[in-house]
């Protein structure tokens, strides 16, 4: 039995941002995380940090991007290698004596009177504590303690919004050219490509409208062009060059575009994330995880796995790809210095969303836009609403895809009553992760400083329930926001600071 003030499932960012607040103020805390490691995505090849407006960035996400600049030796660093976010997540870890226990798959919560009271593993551990935070990328606990949440798409009508539900016509992650999606092109009969997922008219849908479907996932692939440091890209054991004949048609077309978005990060290595058409993501392939089982789970991960890495090994060495490609791939590789315990393959697959919470305050892009504001702040988001492609259809012939969405957005603020449950359903679990969120407006919310910044408030939150002896839902929020202010946390924001959020999103994608 592990019994603390609070416990904490999931060692993502927000989960040890939370644990480090909450050992700071002299409060017992334990992560449960459920795989080998901790850092979630920060630590597991996202080192080019999507970071949105600087100045938005308080508290200890600051302090961890500085911790970065210390271990280079820079006055500042958003961009690292995984090994150097493992360094000081670690070392977080160490210096406030935090217990981290591994391979802790959930399987039930113990809830009394609206309470969690035990939390219980597959293994058999129990974990018992006054206040309860889920700060794993698929909600899980929140869902065991039986809180409302959604997965997919809401309908623009459902929050009077713009940019959720299903989503054509948008101007990046698209296909330039005209691509038959057929095996045998011009022939339908023959069967569709690899990598398309509908063909039938009727589903298609229309513009705006809600739906089961999630953005893409893929892995935050670090590369290294340095030959003391690069092991060449080795053949998955499930290897199907079949799976890119979409991409290879796509390349003969003129297009070549899959590794534009390789981002260099410190000595000689790169966070390559998906560009185009095309690329990393495997589209529509994860519908499953959000609620699936760890088995399903763990199927769905290995198959993102093949994806990836065959990918890389098709471009590099197939003679199918023009030899300026190969050769061009070729000058990359997995570094031997990273990841060592999982093949230097990174471990984290990149949940961009799953499960969202549905509690007393829906964050929705009016917040993005600026088109509403909250009273309770607890955090700023400065990313643009960004959802990748969620399917890859047929439409008159023409492969296209579908779900992207790419609009800049202003800093603004997150409501804590979007991270802590209805009062009706749970009055002792925080949930900074998958909080309650509009499929669109967490496009904007999802990124990994944000997370740390919820969930170092979500920690303070806890401490105030645990001293004043209140479910979450009755901290008062002024008692908070002085708390939150005095370690740091940026609330609201100055119109009197320069942002170009069109700028900031164009030096990602271009114009």
């Amino acid at each position: 039995m592990i019994k603390k003030d609070v416990i904490i499932y999931g060692g993502t960012p927000a989960g040890i941002t939370a644990a480090v607040q909450l050992a700071r103020a002299g409060y017992s805390v334990a992560i449960a995380e459920f795989s080998q490691q901790i850092g979630g995505m920060t630590a597991s090849g996202l080192g080019a940090t999507d970071l949105g407006a600087e100045e938005a960035v308080g508290g200890l996400a600051k302090e961890f991007y500085q911790e970065i600049a210390y271990y280079y030796q820079k006055e500042k660093q958003w961009n690292f290698e995984p090994k150097a976010a493992q360094y000081v997540f670690h070392k977080w870890v160490k210096e406030h004596n935090i217990p981290v226990y591994y391979r802790q798959h959930l399987e039930k919560v113990c809830k009394i009177n609206g309470e969690i009271t035990e939390i219980m593993m597959e293994d058999s551990s129990r974990y018992q504590a006054n206040i309860f935070i889920d700060c794993s990328y698929e909600g899980d606990l929140l869902a065991k303690a039986g809180i409302s949440y959604y997965v997919g798409r809401e309908a623009n009508a459902t929050y009077k919004e713009i940019y959720n539900g299903i989503q054509f016509g948008a101007p990046h992650h698209k296909f330039e050219k005209w691509i038959d999606p057929y095996k045998v092109e011009g022939d339908a009969k023959s069967g569709l490509l690899p990598g398309i997922t509908e063909n039938d008219p009727a589903l298609l849908g229309y513009q705006g409208q809600g739906d089961h479907r999630i953005q893409a996932y893929n892995f935050r692939i670090c590369l290294t062009n340095d030959p003391q440091n690069r092991l060449p890209f080795p053949k998955p054991v499930h290897y199907y060059a079949e799976q890119y004949q979409l991409l290879l048609r796509y390349i003969h077309s003129g297009i070549w575009d899959v590794m534009k978005l390789h981002t260099m990060l410190p000595n000689r290595k790169s966070d390559l994330n998906n560009f185009g058409a095309f690329s990393t993501d495997y589209i529509g392939m994860n519908y499953d995880w959000p609620a699936g089982s760890y088995e399903r789970r763990e199927e769905i991960f290995q198959k993102h796995v093949n994806y990836n890495l065959g990918l890389l090994y098709f471009l590099a060495n197939d003679e199918q790809v023009p030899v300026n490609i190969r050769r061009e791939v070729a000058e990359w590789g997995l570094p031997e210095d990273e990841f060592m315990e999982t093949g230097h393959w990174p471990p984290q697959l990149y949940i961009r969303e799953a499960r969202r919470m549905i509690s007393d305050y829906v964050m929705t892009d009016h917040n993005c836009l600026g088109q509403s504001t909250v009273h309770d702040s607890i955090g700023l988001a400065s990313y643009h609403m960004d959802s990748h492609n969620c399917r890859r259809v047929v439409i008159d012939g023409r492969c296209v895809n579908e779900g992207d969405v790419q609009v800049p957005t202003a800093p603004f603020s997150i409501s804590y009553r979007s991270i802590r449950p209805r009062s009706s359903e749970c009055t002792n679990l925080l949930v900074p992760v998958c909080l309650s969120s509009s499929h669109i407006a967490y496009g904007a919310i999802r990124m990994e400083p944000v997370f740390m910044i919820l969930g170092q408030s979500a920690g303070l939150a806890a401490i105030l329930a645990l001293k004043n002896k209140v479910g979450v839902q009755a901290v008062r929020y002024n008692e908070l926001r002085t708390e939150l202010l005095r370690y740091g946390q940026v609330l609201d924001w100055s119109e009197e600071i320069e942002d170009d959020p069109i700028k900031r999103m164009e030096s990602t994608f271009g114009k």
